[in-house]
């Protein structure tokens, strides 16, 4: 990768006014030695926490425009001509190409191949998927658990002014009044649409087609889910499921568990698994809130749910003219107090009632259950809408403060394509970042500063990142190396690790990638990206073996991904539930729905015939 990376900085050089693009052929021999002597004594986490950090001290460089002496802790610097400690000596050759060794200053034109190369060689292994330490999990939960307790702290002792709890409920009712009216009446008319089960985790520990057998369900959902209507399929089985469903008093509950996933090595992520019963009808609502949004004329411009690339526009246009910031929130739906959530539904009383009696209120965190001052930990459904209608008011309110203006609807319309949500990835003007930042802060909310950007010309959003309107995006490793076939989702995220390298440019490294992937797979085919076989991609096309004999179509030996279903058969009552619940007119894609269901739980890949195409 260095090597790679060497080679495209020196072919790219002119940036700098040199007519000889080679004379720049610097070495990464110091630097390869840096990492081996690192890696013997630091271990793994060189690559997964230290190496990480150094690309984000250097992504907060390129965003103040110059190398501060305390920016990479841990790494030797240059001497400069003035007797001052400058650039780090790490990566140097490449540093040289983006700051002024002498001052440390960014250059006029610093080189785009040269940044995107420091963040592929330092940030790759970020966010590979492998568990933290004991003591990394525990010092999560401990945060989580700190986070809940300075929530109720904030509400015990006072909350918010009033003047700003009165400001959030009037913008929250400008932005979203329509939207709660219209959502409330469905309701009302019972046009609530039937709600689906996710594929993920439950409480109950309900698995596959079993969710809809459920039997469990909270006396305060009666009064906007009855269970009359969305358990049973009509109401000629609500007899016979009487003596089945239970229904729990708020006491009888079950709290969701809340538990840690591989997030980086550095911190998992923290995730609070919902009863079945509970993610049912969050399903059905945040169906219902986010069509809304995105039928309305003006919201779905400003906020987004399922296409990231509007943010990714916009941080693409903020880092070419500087107009827009890119903001990032620390803990974001852990900080969203359930009390602001009763605000922002306030205008629309009945739909209030509904999105809390779908919420869960209780927490067990290692054993010990904690009423929740948060609205909702990832995990819900309705975490993503919610927090992003919340993050949307509370910008606006920060717009009118400085503008010092009330806003109406057509004031509104002005900051499509300049204001946008995407979970908590932010993009705001950059003459209102400041406000808007005090705002969130003033909400207990936790501003990342460390990966928002606005002074320079480095901006992030969605996964894509950006330097003066410059793709400098990277290919990251997910998982470690397979050993064998049988190591199948690390198989499958190696060839499309070196597929999505040597579109990038890395063709050295695919080089060699290729090898060691033939190690594990023997069979490796050139094959189009659209081929379901593991082979390896090229601009140049496809090969292939034979053509099948009934269709002359193009056949190639290869290794292909064979996820297989759990077995989960479902009969009766659930089963018509399955068909005749569901949304769509179109039949299911798998005509074995009812006899397996849920998420693969292990991952094969196959070999044999198949098409390279």
């Amino acid at each position: 990768m260095a090597t790679d990376c060497c080679h495209l900085c020196c072919t790219s050089a002119d940036h700098r006014g040199i007519t000889d693009p080679y004379s720049l052929n610097f070495s990464t021999e110091r630097d390869l030695r840096t990492v081996e002597v690192r890696v013997k004594h630091e271990g793994f986490s060189f690559f997964t926490i230290t190496l990480p950090e150094f690309g984000k001290a250097f992504e907060r460089a390129l965003d103040e425009g110059r190398c501060t002496p305390s920016a990479f802790p841990g790494f030797a610097r240059k001497r400069s001509s003035q007797d001052k400690l400058e650039l780090p000596r790490f990566l140097g050759g490449f540093m040289e190409l983006v700051f002024d060794p002498g001052t440390g200053m960014l250059h006029q034109n610093p080189s785009i191949e040269a940044i995107r190369s420091i963040r592929q060689l330092t940030l790759m292994f970020g966010k590979i998927l492998l568990e933290c330490s004991k003591e990394r999990e525990q010092a999560a939960i401990d945060e989580y658990l700190a986070c809940e307790q300075d929530l109720c702290s904030f509400v015990e002792y006072g909350g918010l002014d009033p003047s700003l709890e009165s400001s959030f409920l009037r913008v929250s009712e400008l932005l979203f009044g329509e939207l709660f009216s219209r959502t409330e009446q469905l309701f009302w008319d019972r046009e609530v649409v039937s709600p689906k089960h996710g594929p993920g985790a439950t409480v109950d520990k309900l698995r596959g087609n079993a969710k809809f057998d459920q039997n469990i369900w909270p006396s305060r959902l009666q009064e906007f889910f009855p269970w009359e209507e969305f358990l049973a399929v009509n109401s000629s089985f609500v007899e016979e499921l009487r003596d089945v469903i239970e229904v729990l008093e708020p006491g009888a509950e079950e709290p969701v568990r809340v538990i840690t996933v591989p997030k980086t090595l550095k911190t998992p992520r923290i995730i609070a698994v919902e009863p079945t019963c509970m993610q049912y009808t969050q399903q059905g609502l945040m169906a219902l809130i986010v069509d809304g949004i995105e039928e309305d004329s003006l919201l779905h411009r400003l906020i987004g749910f399922a296409d990231q690339t509007p943010n990714q526009r916009m941080a693409r246009e903020g880092s070419d003219k500087g107009s827009l910031a890119t903001l990032d929130l620390s803990e974001a739906s852990d900080r969203v107090s359930n009390w602001l959530v009763e605000d922002l539904f306030a205008s629309a009383p009945y739909l209030n009632s509904a999105v809390q009696a779908c919420r869960s209120t209780h927490a067990n965190v290692q054993g010990e259950v904690v009423k929740l001052t948060k609205y909702a930990s990832m995990g819900s459904a309705l975490t993503f809408p919610v927090e992003a209608m919340v993050f949307l008011t509370i910008i606006f309110m920060a717009v009118e403060q400085e503008l010092n203006i009330q806003l109406s609807r057509a004031d509104l319309e002005k900051f499509a394509g300049k204001v946008r949500i995407y979970g908590d990835d932010i993009i705001v003007p950059v003459e209102l970042v400041l406000p808007v930042i005090d705002m969130l802060e003033a909400f207990k909310l936790r501003v990342n500063r460390r990966k928002s950007f606005w002074t320079g010309r480095f901006r992030e959003s969605c996964g894509k990142e950006y330097y003066d309107g410059e793709d400098v995006s990277i290919v990251r490793v997910r998982r470690v190396f397979p050993t064998s076939p049988a190591d199948a989702a690390e198989a499958i995220s190696l060839v499309s690790l070196r597929n999505q390298l040597y579109f990038a440019g890395y063709w050295k490294t695919c080089e060699w990638l290729d090898e060691e992937i033939r190690k594990v797979l023997r069979y490796f085919p050139v094959v189009l990206p659209s081929s379901s076989a593991l082979g390896r991609n090229s601009f140049l096309g496809f090969t292939y073996e034979k053509l099948d004999r009934s269709t002359h179509a193009p056949l190639v030996k290869a290794w292909r991904p064979n996820p297989k279903l759990p077995s989960s058969p479902l009969d009766g009552h659930g089963a018509l539930l399955k068909c005749l619940g569901k949304i769509s007119d179109l039949p299911f894609a798998d005509p074995g729905h009812l006899m397996r269901s849920g998420r693969p739980r292990v991952v094969n890949i196959k070999l044999g015939f198949c098409s390279p195409t």
